[in-house]
């Protein structure tokens, strides 16, 4: 894989949601990144950029989220920040107990925490950073 370094900001509006595909499918294809990881960053990122947006930073279009990319030692490093005041994720009810399976809240970090090798909340929670281990 050839270095991958990649930084970029977009703003809070949830119809930009719709570029982490293009941005996933244009690295995939770059970096020969295989289909099962590209799936898991896809959901992933799409996940953390939404909950970002939407609980970060509120849909203030006026705010930034904060998408940075790293390839690093036999993994992808994604981490993405928003301008809000965080919150704890140990804090979020677990989606797959029984008496929550039909409520809403959760699935984002759920699916985030499941689809990564790594997943650790930082600055409060207002940073999520993700590892993805790449085939050899």
């Amino acid at each position: 894989m050839r270095k991958l370094n990649t930084d970029f900001c977009i703003s809070s509006s949830p119809e930009n949601v719709d570029k982490i595909e293009c941005i996933v499918n244009e690295l995939a294809s770059r970096y020969h990144i295989s289909p099962d990881v590209q799936g898991n960053l896809l959901l992933s990122l799409t996940e953390a950029v939404t909950n970002a947006i939407r609980h970060g930073n509120r849909c203030d279009c006026s705010k930034k989220v904060s998408i940075s990319l790293r390839a690093e030692n036999g993994a992808l490093a994604v981490r993405v920040s928003d301008e809000g005041p965080g919150f704890d994720p140990n804090m979020v009810p677990d989606p797959t107990v029984d008496e929550r399976l039909e409520k809403c809240g959760g699935r984002g970090l759920f699916i985030m925490r499941n689809f990564s090798d790594e997943c650790e909340f930082m600055r409060g929670g207002s940073t999520v950073e993700m590892r993805f281990r790449l085939p050899v």
